[in-house]
């Protein structure tokens, strides 16, 4: 509005001063210019307002942009610290996975020798004593090892612990065999039947008669044959420990026996075991 009035004030000063009297068509004409400048500076005083209404609001969404730019940025340092983290963690597995790959590779490796050692030993055994074979001794593999299995009829008289002619030549070709296979153990286990012990004058119960039977054999491989006595074990396992529960007499037979468990040394497994 002051600019409207500004102009209407020089026309008018304008009017005066040249103290002309105007006809009516040049006063129309001062009028309808002062009406158009009045116009046109409503227009613009209008187009102001806007233009600082639309400054204002450009002002305030800029304000807004640079707060979420600013949040972006947080939440991008965020994302990447994160992505950083996971890729450190995904390497560390990899490593841990890969470590245990191997050694995974390497148990399988070691267990893989010894089932064909077993194996090998095995056949050695059953070829060096097939011929006693029918007379009550077996050889089959449990759990990684060899067991040679004799009938105490085999080996001994009924409740005696002396072997006999016949459990010495078993025990001779066994003890060939094992005396060229350095890295095997072996232990001497003896069982009984259910059967109480009677009148064995110093062998008191069945207890007795299977630590018993288990020495002897082991002393004659030792003392007699030449095995290692650091390789041997001798235990007594009683009646229980039996092939088979039933209480027939001929369970009863099974049950009674001598059981020479041949185990290849395992140094190499329990070394890796305890890495």
């Amino acid at each position: 509005m002051k600019i409207k009035y500004a102009f209407l004030a020089a026309a008018v000063c304008l009017t005066m001063y040249s103290c002309k009297v105007m006809s009516p068509k040049a006063y129309k004409t001062l009028v309808a210019e002062r009406d158009s400048l009045a116009n046109r500076t409503t227009n613009l005083e209008g187009e102001l307002a806007q233009l600082q209404s639309d400054t204002a609001r450009l002002h305030r969404q800029l304000n807004d942009l640079r707060k979420n730019n600013s949040v972006l940025n947080s939440n991008l340092d965020a994302t990447s610290s994160k992505a950083n983290e996971l890729a450190a963690q995904t390497t560390r597995l990899a490593a841990d996975l890969k470590k245990r790959e191997a050694r995974l590779k390497e148990v399988e490796d070691i267990l893989k020798k010894r089932d064909e050692a077993t194996n090998a030993l095995k056949d050695k055994l059953q070829k060096a004593l097939l011929g006693f074979q029918q007379s009550g001794l077996t050889v089959d593999i449990r759990n990684g090892k060899v067991y040679v299995s004799l009938a105490d009829k085999l080996l001994f008289p009924s409740g005696s612990i002396i072997i006999d002619e016949r459990g010495k030549a078993a025990l001779k070709q066994l003890a060939v065999v094992v005396n060229k296979e350095a890295d095997i153990n072996m232990a001497v286990e003896g069982h009984t039947d259910d059967k109480k012990v009677k009148n064995l004058g110093q062998i008191k119960d069945n207890w007795d008669l299977s630590v018993l039977r288990a020495t002897s054999v082991t002393r004659y491989l030792t003392e007699t044959e030449g095995v290692d006595p650091h390789r041997l074990t001798a235990t007594g396992k009683s009646e229980f420990q039996p092939i088979d529960a039933s209480g027939t007499d001929e369970a009863r037979a099974k049950n009674r026996r001598i059981e020479i468990v041949l185990t290849p040394k395992l140094d190499e497994l329990y070394n890796l075991i305890t890495k």
